[in-house]
């Protein structure tokens, strides 16, 4: 189902914004990888012994999958709340940049910044993603309700996916665990190939894939961080020196 134009009556209320963004999780197949995805966190929690309100709550507060095996991991294997924050804290630091990318798509000179808060909060590389696809799309002074009905509509997938996944625990073998977990990855590479139409997106998307094999033999633990800073900073030296030529 299209969006409609972006001088439709239907974007006349905050709430049939925020219904338009619940519809558009059927538009994306991320959704579907996200299900998947959150089977096999599901499963997880109920492997490492927590209850399956523990695993509803770690989505809702948490939101991001891969934060979400690193604290059910380390708390599953004795750290104290402390380690576990840290060890979380440190894997969301890579979300900041893609709240800074996708805040002032939404803002308008008006909006308050408690305004932003819940879309903040929202904001994982899946909506990260589809906002860049579907915002352009939507009236700028209706984006913040529409983002809200997208992202709860991908967080009320993954509720459900934690609760039958979290069920369905006995019967996921260990190497079919593994290879749900990632799909999550594999998707969000394909899904920023898809979406990178500037020269520098190219460029840091290549270069950021060729330069990891590199940053891994340093095994430092942060070969991710490392071969992602230089892949970006090179190719927004390449997007400065286009734009000095032009």
């Amino acid at each position: 189902m299209a969006l409609p134009p972006l001088d439709s009556p239907q974007w006349q209320s905050p709430w049939r914004a925020f219904a338009w963004g619940l519809r558009s999780i059927t538009q994306t197949i991320l959704t579907i990888v996200l299900f998947v995805t959150y089977l096999g966190i599901g499963a997880l929690a109920h492997d490492t012994h927590f209850s399956l309100l523990w695993a509803l709550c770690s989505t809702l507060f948490v939101w991001a999958g891969p934060a979400q095996i690193i604290l059910i991991t380390t708390l599953g294997s004795g750290a104290t709340i402390i380690q576990s924050a840290i060890a979380v804290t440190v894997s969301a630091i890579r979300l900041f940049p893609m709240v800074v990318s996708v805040l002032p798509l939404m803002r308008t000179p008006t909006t308050k910044r408690r305004e932003l808060v819940f879309a903040a909060h929202l904001t994982a590389v899946t909506l990260w993603v589809e906002c860049h696809r579907f915002l352009p799309l939507v009236p700028r002074e209706r984006r913040i309700a529409f983002v809200h009905g997208l992202g709860c509509g991908l967080v009320s997938v993954c509720l459900v996916a934690n609760t039958v996944g979290y069920f369905l625990a006995a019967n996921l073998t260990q190497t079919l665990g593994a290879a749900i977990l990632l799909l999550t990855p594999l998707s969000f590479l394909f899904s920023t190939a898809r979406n990178s139409r500037e020269v520098a997106d190219v460029v840091a998307l290549t270069l950021g894939i060729l330069l990891y094999p590199l940053a891994a033999k340093m095994n430092s633990g942060l070969d991710i961080l490392v071969s992602g800073v230089a892949a970006g900073t090179i190719a927004y030296g390449v997007h400065w020196w286009r734009e000095v030529r032009a």
